[in-house]
């Protein structure tokens, strides 16, 4: 079959609506009874791409990520949140179902340091590794699990486990 032919195939057989996305296929068409056999109606054929939020495929990922990755009361998990304005991080017991130590640019230390109005950059969120591991340190906590909570290892999220890295703790 040429190009030219099945082409001329997806015509014959397709309709395209010049309002709106919708599909039309002809072997659905339907000739009333009390109209002319050249009135046809045609029924539509809607087609839809199934649609996943940014937000609902990180979900998916860090529920991939938390079957293998689980804080024990030996190495808890680092879990870290980003959101446009500011960044959240908690050392997670999740035998005990017990936040051991959090820090964020929420806090009054990092608030005051930094100018976050326009969201943390990695600046700030290497600040908030830094506070973490302290935080870690003088609480005995020395071993971590790292759990990037279905964002990528990049940019803010790679600078703040540097930072912690850097200040004791071990991923």
């Amino acid at each position: 079959m040429s190009a030219s032919a099945s082409l001329y195939f997806l015509q014959s057989t397709c309709a395209y609506s010049q309002q709106g996305q919708h599909l039309w296929l002809r072997p659905n068409l339907v000739a009333p009874r009390a109209r002319p056999q050249h009135q046809y109606q045609y029924q539509p054929l809607i087609v839809e791409a199934k649609v996943r939020t940014r937000r609902e495929d990180r979900t998916a990922r860090h529920a991939r990520l938390r079957k293998k990755v689980e804080g024990t009361t030996e190495r808890p998990r680092l879990c870290v949140f980003r959101s446009n304005k500011h960044i959240y991080v908690q050392v997670i017991d999740d035998s005990k179902m017990h936040t051991l130590a959090a820090a964020s640019t929420m806090q009054k230390p990092i608030s005051e340091e930094f100018n976050t109005s326009s969201g943390p950059t990695i600046d700030v969120a290497k600040r908030v590794g830094e506070v973490i591991a302290k935080s870690c340190l003088e609480k005995g906590i020395t071993k971590v699990a790292f759990d990037r909570g279905g964002y990528p290892y990049h940019g803010r999220i790679e600078a703040l486990a540097d930072a912690a890295r850097e200040h004791g703790l071990q991923f």
